[in-house]
């Protein structure tokens, strides 16, 4: 198996214009795409730093985490790689069960989701 660098890393926030303006005035990111997700009732905006993204889901209806440090956080992390296909095998033959692949809505890329111990989602991008 040959992850290749890490494709983005996505958040839940609170507010939508707090949100851009510390992560695109303070901070500096880039924006790539802003949608709205009215089935979901929340913002989606993706931003780029570099050759890092950022992706943030902002909505009124997430629950906030039980506990500290938790609040307001991590959503998953994803892995870049070459051949979804090939890793996802890899994976299942090592024991890991993944979500079947599928094309992101907003990209048009392969990806599929799967799971740590704690239950936190990785996900594969192609």
């Amino acid at each position: 198996m040959k992850l290749t660098a890490v494709h983005h890393i996505a958040i839940y926030t609170s507010d939508y214009e707090k949100t851009k303006h510390f992560y695109v005035d303070l901070l500096g990111f880039e924006i790539i795409r802003e949608n709205y997700r009215k089935e979901r009732e929340e913002h989606k905006l993706d931003l780029k730093l570099g050759q890092s993204e950022l992706e943030i889901f902002i909505g009124p209806n997430h629950p906030k985490r039980p506990s500290y440090p938790e609040a307001y956080g991590l959503r998953h992390f994803a892995f870049k790689v070459e051949n979804i296909e090939q890793v996802v095998k890899e994976l299942h033959r090592k024991g890991i069960e993944t979500e079947p692949i599928r094309i992101d809505a907003y990209t048009g890329e392969k990806m599929t989701f799967f799971f740590d111990p704690d239950q936190l989602p990785l996900e594969l991008h192609e």
